[in-house]
């Protein structure tokens, strides 16, 4: 099925076109620049941008595969989670399609998407194998997720509070180091030492394999309001910041993966794109004899690519969720425990 792919959960509007498991093109319009000033996602403003965008990005996306709306067999769009007003946008464009050219349309669970991305760097007829173990990572997002098979998953722990994402965007906000904030922190992390400052690692009583980082974010601002760092200290503590939310990300990784005896690990979202995560989850899994995987740098944040793979295997089946289909801030993905 050549199938046309469309994501808006946050601040990227996405389009993609996939071709029997082969991408044929894939297009992201970012709005960092719009929340830049802001040190973070403004929704409203998120939202009038994907109004602007939406149709110019499917154009361009159907363009570079050289095809048109009458060559698309079916339509995939992320139905949650996200923000509200931004799935609102791209459900409404897919509908609007999906109405006046009569095809099938399936809703995509974000996060699903995310787990199945690296797959795009797979030949179709050699996915990641089920069971695996699969960490989300990202500025709205982190959850552990046992992939049991096609469309079966199980939440195994997630954040109480607040995404390793947001802790990098929250904390270059405080260091005046701009937006997006991971991407900057890493950069300046690269001249400084991990070991300098010491912060804290959230180890929650409840819940085996929960995150939890509101805590540390505040540790830090307490640590800047009352010895504010010289600029030549900030590489130090941007370094060390950096490594103690890889740490907590890696810890509870590891019990997880000696919990369920899994033999793969796959990390995806926007901050598994972290060089220090891919590096420190990778030694890990080396230690445990576990095959740990990553999508390539330009999947690893928001895609349709990756929404289009997720909706394939539905819409080959012939399931049509039909113009019923909502959106859903929280949507889950699978069962919790």
């Amino acid at each position: 099925m050549l199938i046309l792919g469309i994501e808006s959960s946050c601040d990227d509007s996405a389009a993609a076109v996939l071709d029997g498991g082969t991408l044929r093109s894939s297009v992201v319009s970012s709005q960092d620049a719009v929340h830049g000033p802001y040190g973070g996602v403004v929704p409203e403003l998120a939202s009038r941008h994907h109004v602007r965008n939406m149709l110019p990005v499917i154009d361009a996306a159907l363009s570079r595969a050289a095809v048109d709306l009458d060559a698309v067999d079916g339509i995939a769009v992320t139905c949650g989670p996200g923000l509200i007003g931004s799935l609102l946008v791209g459900l409404s464009v897919a509908k609007g399609i999906a109405q006046a050219r009569r095809l099938p349309l399936v809703g995509v669970n974000h996060l699903e998407g995310h787990l199945l991305a690296a797959n795009l760097d797979r030949p179709p007829d050699d996915p990641i194998p089920f069971p695996f173990l699969g960490l989300i990572v990202s500025g709205g997002h982190t959850g552990l997720y046992l992939a049991r098979g096609a469309g079966d998953y199980r939440c195994l722990g997630r954040t109480r509070d607040d995404a390793v994402g947001e802790a990098f965007d929250k904390v270059a906000k405080l260091l005046g180091l701009g937006y997006p904030g991971g991407p900057a922190i890493q950069r300046l992390a690269e001249r400084g030492n991990p070991g300098a400052v010491r912060l804290p690692r959230a180890r929650l009583k409840r819940g085996r394999f929960d995150f939890s980082f509101s805590g540390f974010k505040t540790a830090v601002w307490q640590r800047v309001h009352d010895e504010p760092p010289a600029p030549d200290a900030l590489p130090d503590l941007a370094a060390s910041v950096q490594e103690a939310l890889v740490d907590m990300l890696v810890g509870t990784t590891v019990e997880a993966l000696e919990e369920t005896g899994v033999a793969r690990l796959v990390v995806s979202g926007g901050v598994s794109a972290n060089r220090r995560l891919r590096a420190r989850m990778a030694d890990a899994g080396s230690e445990l004899g576990v095959d740990v995987v990553f999508p390539r740098f330009e999947l690893c944040t928001d895609n349709a690519a990756m929404i289009a793979l997720g909706g394939a295997r539905r819409l080959e089946a012939g399931e049509d969720d039909g113009l019923a289909i909502g959106a859903e801030a929280d949507l889950p993905l699978g069962a919790a425990g």
